[in-house]
């Protein structure tokens, strides 16, 4: 199947529309015809196998009207010309033909109606016996009006020749018959005055209808000119974001500046933006910074920082620094081109409730010829005069142009979507308009919909260093990996303007990252790092933050318990105002995701969302949908991944997040630009305002034919006296089809009745930070320490290998691997698998020669000691003072400090102070205090 578009001329109402969609329709092979009035295109899905684009403009052509294709460019937009700049072109051509029509219109009524009024006319134009002379020049003045306005005879009497009598038919068969009564008025009069007849003279002198004729063309001139305008107003919204793209921008080409026009600017191309700048194209900072106003795509004021990386769009507005910027999307494919053909293809579709329109539109115009004569034969069978029969005739003609139909649903259509695209919310047909109204259950994917998609640092507990100089540890960590948990903590240091330190030997596995800092082993990640049983209070702790429906990481230092973080994917700022808002309106609203139900379960309670379903698979999701609209639910899918893809196919509206992936907004019938949940709120606004306004059009303009047809016919003329005279009857159609283009104006002061905070990348989450007393943490982990012999290695990318296998290990704290001596002194919080590791390090090449148990937790466990001593004064000092304590009965580890005048002491028995104290001095040295840590 293809789908073209088409630029038809020719069409002047309904039921011109609704002829050239009759026309193509009956083309074997399409499959889908939508004309649009208002723009005077055409869209056609056909089958390529079965008929073509010649077949289609052929049947246009039959019809009597006339069509092109309309050409697209690289990107597939099929925006040709500026909407406003055309619709100001048809304005400036209607304002012509207006004037011309109101100035010799006006100088007809003072010579027919002028005498009636009492005012003077030449003494040549006065008088029975001057009345030929007056007709004369009566129909002189009609004829400028007549070549002016000849497109509605030229189109008319073509239609008629079609079978297809239209608007314009109507008009030019009741001008026509009053130009032709007048020419025989003159023609009667002359013969009048020839026989000498005053009587027969001055009959025709009142029934003359020049004035009449040039009036229906001068009033119907003025309506169209009116709607023209109106026409130009309902494509503002498009054409304001049309204008904010630049003709021209600053390139940068073979490391020269040159200044090229837009369409010049190719994907790859370096786009120079000063402040002040206009974005001419999509494209991602490649080197400098600013900030950038995006409310011409988003409607948020509030300037976004761009760094390398940020992804700019065309039309948006550098407010402050220097970028330059790499061109990724240009013409057709920049987000501003895609918003502009969403918005095109949505005004160039008809909701179910304008078929209705169509259907009489098609009918409508040959029923009214019929109405005219049958009433001018009955009031002439009822003894009245022809001339009083050809008024009748005439007025019904001209006052029954089907204009305020066909201009009911694509007027409001227009705006609506207009509006919409400037408020960030994209229809795509407007059949979803009509629809997304009657939606009573929506459905909402968690992440990245109800959540923002991006992990936050939520919680920072440590158990011995002040919290922030932990989150520091571990930010210095974790700015080394990419993974989005890392992105949260090293986000959450940054809002607390914690400091980042230099991190060395940094290794990432299988659910953990470690690395040193200033000295300690820092290690981080899920359960997995601790051996062993977990304190109680620490336990607590963690399954309180994992019920919340926050991700618990557990920190050790030094291999030892030393704090646990929580990460969690926030809710949207405004998610819950916008649940809120649902549930007030009477709709179901669920909530399905992939994620775990103690998470899912957390998210919905702090929405307010009851019904919830998770660990869910994009085909469940899909289920879900069926089952709720199989029980004679509206059902509107709001997700934005590709997993999200098949429900919103699926569902009777399907809303896709702006800022989720390009499978779920192509399957979705509304794009949410704004990433913003509140604005699913206001598309069902919208989408009520729109259809009322569409309600009210068609009401007044079947009201107005309804009334006009019989009043005009003379029904209430013997009850009465009411009759119009054909001006007042071209007056009153003219009317009609403003006060339809006036009331969809109305779309245009549509404001969201949601204005929910939007989440902005630049606003991070700060993260709760509190202490919790772990007793004895340091001595309740265990400490196995292996000595490890490989051969194999020649470089240090080969210790870089070996050192991430065993630091990946589980309970592994530390690893150093000497190269000159093939050997890995590893110290671990649970027994190494020899099996595990063997395996391990023969994939990667090298040989486990064998493995040495140095220590075991009965031999480390129980106590440390720290102390303070004076009198070192060099490399030999702690050499004797190492030995001294090592030789202390239980002593299985001992590390002395020159520079802090420290020891730290591990045992497995209890010593004394004076232990402690007799070893040193034996020494020759001081020992000035002495603790258990």
């Amino acid at each position: 199947m293809q789908k073209k578009n088409f630029d038809v001329t020719g069409m002047s109402c309904s039921a011109c529309s609704a002829r050239v969609e009759k026309a193509v329709s009956s083309i074997p092979g399409v499959d889908n015809v939508n004309v649009n009035l208002l723009k005077n295109s055409m869209t056609v899905e056909f089958d390529d196998a079965k008929t073509n684009v010649g077949e289609i403009v052929k049947a246009v052509t039959d019809a009597g009207y006339g069509a092109s294709e309309r050409s697209e460019d690289k990107g597939g937009s099929v925006q040709t010309a500026d909407p406003a700049l055309e619709a100001k072109k048809a304005s400036e051509e209607m304002k012509f033909r207006l004037w011309v029509s109101l100035i010799f219109a006006g100088i007809l009524m003072i010579l027919a109606m002028g005498p009636m009024l009492g005012m003077p006319l030449p003494e040549i134009l006065r008088g029975t016996r001057s009345a030929p002379i007056n007709a004369l020049t009566q129909f002189l003045l009609t004829l400028p009006v007549i070549f002016v306005n000849f497109k509605y005879f030229r189109n008319g009497f073509k239609s008629l020749w079609h079978r297809a009598p239209n608007m314009d038919s109507l008009v030019a068969i009741g001008s026509a018959a009053s130009v032709l009564f007048g020419l025989f008025a003159l023609y009667m009069m002359l013969w009048a005055l020839a026989q000498g007849n005053e009587k027969q003279l001055a009959h025709y002198a009142h029934n003359l209808y020049f004035d009449s004729a040039a009036m229906i063309l001068a009033l119907i001139t003025l309506g169209k000119y009116f709607e023209s305008r109106a026409k130009h107003k309902t494509t503002d919204a498009i054409s304001k974001l049309m204008a904010l793209v630049p003709e021209n921008a600053l390139v940068e080409r073979d490391g020269k500046q040159e200044v090229v026009p837009l369409e010049q600017i190719a994907v790859g191309d370096l786009v120079l933006l000063k402040t002040g700048s206009r974005v001419p194209v999509d494209g991602v900072v490649e080197d400098g910074s600013g900030t950038v106003d995006e409310s011409s795509l988003t409607g948020e004021s509030v300037p976004v920082e761009k760094t390398v990386g940020s992804q700019m769009s065309a039309s948006t507005l550098l407010t402050s620094g220097y970028i330059k910027m790499k061109a990724t999307r240009v013409g057709g494919d920049t987000a501003l081109a895609q918003i502009i053909k969403l918005v095109d293809e949505a005004t160039s579709t008809k909701p179910p409730v304008a078929r209705l329109a169509d259907k009489i539109s098609g009918i409508f115009v040959p029923t009214v010829i019929s109405i005219a004569i049958a009433a001018s034969l009955v009031w002439l069978l009822l003894g009245y005069s022809w001339e009083f029969a050809l008024m009748i005739g005439v007025s019904v003609l001209v006052i029954s142009c089907p204009c305020a139909l066909g201009l009911a649903t694509p007027t409001a259509i227009m705006v609506g979507s207009g509006r919409g695209a400037q408020n960030g919310i994209l229809f795509r047909s407007a059949e979803a308009i009509e629809t997304t109204e009657k939606v009573n259950v929506i459905v909402l994917d968690k992440t990245g919909t109800v959540t923002s998609g991006k992990p936050a640092l939520t919680d920072v507990v440590s158990f011995s260093l002040p919290p922030k100089e932990l989150l520091s540890l571990l930010a210095s960590v974790e700015n080394k990996s990419e993974h989005p948990l890392a992105v949260a903590v090293v986000d959450g240091a940054k809002s607390l303007e914690v400091p980042l330190q230099e991190a060395s030997n940094f290794t990432q596995n299988l659910g953990n990252v470690s690395a040193q800092v200033t000295g300690k082993n820092v290690k981080i990640g899920n359960k997995s790092v601790v051996a062993g049983e977990l304190p109680e209070q620490v336990r607590e702790l963690a399954d309180q933050l994992a019920d919340q429906g926050k991700t618990p990481l557990y920190v050790l230092l030094d291999g030892k318990l030393s704090g646990l973080i929580a990460a969690a994917d926030p809710v949207r700022a405004d998610s819950k105002d916008a649940v809120e808002a649902m549930l007030k309106q009477g709709k179901e609203v669920w909530m399905l995701t992939g994620d775990n139900i103690k998470t899912a379960q957390a998210v919905a309670a702090q929405v307010g969302i009851k019904n919830v379903r998770a660990e869910v698979k994009p085909a469940e999701k899909e289920a879900l949908v069926r089952e709720l609209q199989e029980a004679g639910k509206k059902v509107m899918m709001v997700g934005d991944g590709i997993n999200d893809a098949p429900s919103l196919a699926r569902a009777d509206v399907g809303a896709a997040i702006g800022a989720g992936t390009d499978v779920a907004i192509e399957a979705a019938d509304i794009v949410i630009m704004k990433s913003r949940l509140s604005d699913v709120v206001n598309a069902g606004a919208l989408s009520h305002s729109c259809m009322n306004n569409i309600c009210e059009n068609l009401f007044w303009a079947f009201i107005y034919n309804i009334i006009g047809i019989p009043v005009a016919a003379g029904v209430f003329y013997t009850v009465f006296g009411w009759v119009l005279n054909p001006m007042i009857a071209a007056a009153a159609m003219s009317m009609s089809s403003v006060s339809v283009v006036s009331n969809a104006l109305r779309l245009r002061r549509w404001r969201p009745v949601l204005s929910g905070a939007m989440d902005n990348e630049n606003q991070r989450m700060e993260p709760k930070l509190m202490n919790l007393a772990i007793e004895k943490t340091a001595a309740e982990t265990p400490k196995y320490e292996y000595k490890i012999y490989i051969s194999g290695m020649m470089c240090q990318h080969c210790v870089k290998a070996v050192t991430g296998m065993i630091t990946g290990l589980p309970g592994v704290i530390d690893c150093k691997v000497d190269l000159e001596k093939g050997t890995a002194a590893v110290q671990s919080s649970a027994p190494i698998d020899e099996a595990k590791l063997k395996s391990l390090i023969e994939e990667d090449g090298y040989k486990l020669e064998s493995i040495e148990c140095i220590s075991t937790p009965e031999q480390t466990k129980g106590f440390i000691y720290l102390l303070w001593i004076e009198g070192m004064m060099c490399g030999h000092c702690v050499k004797s003072v190492t030995k001294k304590l090592s030789g202390l009965d239980g002593v299985v580890h001992c590390e002395v400090s020159l520079e802090n005048k420290s020891a730290q002491v591990e045992s497995s028995k209890p010593i004394t102070e004076s232990e402690f104290q007799q070893a040193i001095e034996e020494e020759g040295y001081e020992l000035t205090e002495a603790r258990e840590a």
